[in-house]
């Protein structure tokens, strides 16, 4: 497709039709405006936050008591208070429907199928709220679960915000070291987890490892059946209990909701931890509330009864992002297991036969979806998908083509770009403006998101980093155990004064969009250049005998060199030729900068358990470190690959 041409603009009738037109309608009338498109809502709703947040919180018709005031020290992003006065109860506002349309619809795999209305919803919340009352849990008290991303989690979660409790979880799939690094930090009250789950079509067991983690935290267990035996968990771990004993003894009714202050705790999520313990991250309620019904309502757009699915574990902060869905009186479309089990068809299948609206995933997925072959576009019926959204590394600019050529030629195709820390994006997609090849669209409302250079100055059309200059309200409440601060200021406001450093290497474009190069620790500086990795993936990566690769710089001659791993497509073979046509595709494609000093195949590449590659980590084996916390991958025994090869001693 050309690059001089948008891949999607939206119809007048689309733009006027959208909750985000009808927000901005609400604006000008309300206060006298005369926005007349996306970038005149977005600087009103950074130049004047009290005004655009308390429009958000009454135009997504949030439940609470709201208060008199919206901001204060607005100007200092460490001690700006949003709604300092209002109090919310979060599960409040997510259960927000009743009666016996699908507030949940369920797939694990090939394997498990389920339909959950917002009554049985409702029934099980109410019960479990009355058994954690009953064993002493209260607000600020913390559960952790080891779940997969299936419907008895969301009905947990809700339980444990309706009381003010602090919620925090991870995947099932996780290392027993890995799970006790991130929850023996936060000393829950409450373990959860399933009996099995389900991988690659494979059972897999739980038992052994959940009386050990059961044992170190030192706290009772919840056990959900799912895909193994419950009751053969709950003998070989003491004190636990199933869910069914757990919540006998309680009869459904209203489900209580405790209103609480604003920014009362209500997430603990974990950083990757790659290169350490986990940090512990707590988001407040009110501000991913707030945040999260911004992103939906109004950039996704989400119309009550629509189906909204995001592919993600419970140790993704996409979960918390797609739960926040049933706020705006979605359906959400849950799935569990691997993306390609039975076949590469299956979320396809799912999203076809329940015509979800929107279908999240990562850049990742849909990487793998093309180079398998497949084009749902001719094989699936999606004529119901209006909204696709790719995140967890960038996507491409032949992923954006493969998206329009592939999937589904009329969508909008919403590249978004946050993470953990905020619990939310700082750039996404919105309906009111056209998407571009390789683009996200722009930055969030009421984010007064920018590009800066080293010396703190903002760049057009020049690579630099994330920043945001004002405060919002999903910025973390504060770090677990770190009562002074130091490490969450050390973790973003020691580059900038003042300003949020979110570690992104990015770009504006000419159209006013995004490209996020990579992570700015994992920048390349050889000469003393900076090089984000992703313009090295986006060349190498859509050759036919590149199944994935992965850059570091290497310290070399009092300099930086440039070292690619490839993980070659079965069949392949890194011949001379097939390192020269590397070489020649990044020189012609990115720059002769770009080039590598070396190209080294590898038969594996180490991943997050939410499949994002760990640059750093292999950066620190290839230099003789030792990686503190190999717990937070997916595949450890891949980074011995990467320890004491010869080429590159020379």
């Amino acid at each position: 497709m050309r690059d001089d041409k948008p891949l999607w603009v939206p119809s007048r009738a689309s733009i006027e039709a959208s909750p985000m037109y009808a927000f901005m309608q609400k604006c000008n009338r309300d206060f006298g405006l005369s926005l007349a498109g996306y970038d005149d809502l977005h600087a009103f709703s950074v130049a004047d936050r009290q005004r655009f947040w308390t429009s958000v919180w009454e135009f997504c018709g949030v439940k609470g008591e709201r208060g008199t005031s919206a901001l204060l020290n607005g100007d200092a992003m460490l001690d700006a208070r949003f709604f300092p006065d209002a109090t919310l109860n979060f599960a409040e506002n997510l259960l927000s429907g009743e009666g016996v349309g699908d507030a949940l619809i369920f797939r694990g795999e090939d394997k498990v199928a389920d339909r959950w209305s917002w009554d049985r919803l409702r029934s099980l919340v109410s019960r479990l709220q009355q058994a954690f009352k009953a064993m002493g849990i209260g607000s600020g008290d913390r559960i952790a679960a080891m779940m997969p991303n299936m419907p008895e989690t969301v009905a947990c979660m809700l339980a444990a915000a309706s009381i003010g409790a602090i919620w925090s979880s991870c995947s099932p799939d996780f290392g027993e070291q890995g799970v006790l690094d991130r929850f023996g930090q936060i000393e829950p009250k409450l373990f959860i987890t399933c009996d099995a789950y389900w991988y690659g079509g494979k059972l897999q067991d739980v038992k052994a490892k959940v009386a050990t983690v059961t044992k170190q935290l030192g706290a009772p267990c919840l056990v959900v059946r799912y895909a193994g035996d419950a009751s053969a968990v709950v003998n070989e771990t003491p004190g636990a209990k199933t869910l069914e004993d757990f919540t006998a003894p309680f009869e459904p009714r209203s489900v209580e909701f405790v209103r609480l202050p604003f920014s009362h705790p209500l997430y603990i999520l974990f950083s990757s931890g790659t290169t350490g313990v986990p940090k512990c991250i707590v988001h407040s309620a009110g501000g991913t509330l707030l945040q999260h019904l911004k992103e939906h309502r109004l950039h996704c757009g989400i119309q009550p009864g629509e189906k909204l699915f995001y592919f993600t574990t419970c140790g993704w902060m996409m979960w918390n992002w797609l739960v926040s869905g049933l706020a705006a009186g979605a359906t959400l479309c849950l799935f569990d297991g691997s993306p390609f089990a039975p076949d590469g068809n299956v979320l396809f299948d799912f999203a076809a036969a329940e015509k979800f609206a929107v279908f999240g995933t990562s850049a990742k997925y849909i990487d793998a979806v093309r180079k398998s072959g497949l084009t749902p576009r001719t094989s699936h019926d999606l004529s119901s998908l209006r909204l696709m959204t790719s995140t967890g590394s960038p996507l491409s600019p032949e992923g954006f083509t493969f998206v329009y050529e592939g999937i589904k030629q009329d969508v909008q195709l919403a590249s978004i770009s946050g993470g953990t820390d905020i619990v939310s994006c700082f750039v996404l997609g919105n309906p009111l403006q056209p998407v571009w090849r390789g683009e996200i669209q722009g930055a969030g409302l009421g984010l007064a998101m920018d590009v800066w250079d080293d010396e703190g100055r903002p760049v057009r059309q020049e690579k630099g980093e994330l920043v945001c200059t004002k405060a919002f309200p999903s910025m973390p409440v504060m770090f677990w155990n770190d009562p002074d601060g130091a490490k969450y200021k050390a973790a973003y406001f020691e580059r900038f004064d003042n300003v949020w450093c979110h570690g992104d290497f990015a770009e504006w474009t000419e159209h006013g969009g995004i490209v996020i190069h990579g992570r700015s620790d994992a920048t390349l500086n050889p000469g003393g250049v900076r090089i984000g990795t992703a313009e090295i993936y986006n060349q190498v990566e859509q050759m036919g005998e590149v199944a994935e690769a992965l850059c570091i710089g290497q310290e070399w001659d009092d300099d930086v060199r440039v070292i690619l791993f490839v993980r070659l497509a079965p069949g392949a073979a890194l011949t001379d030729e097939l390192v020269k046509a590397i070489k020649n595709r990044i020189r012609t494609g990115a720059s002769p900068r770009h080039v590598p000093a070396k190209i080294i195949a590898v038969s594996d590449i180490p991943r997050t358990k939410s499949g994002k590659i760990v640059e750093l980590a292999v950066r620190e084996i290839v230099h003789g470190r030792a990686v503190k916390n190999k717990e937070a991958l997916a595949n450890p025994e891949a980074l011995e690959l990467f320890a004491g090869l010869a080429e590159l001693r020379v």
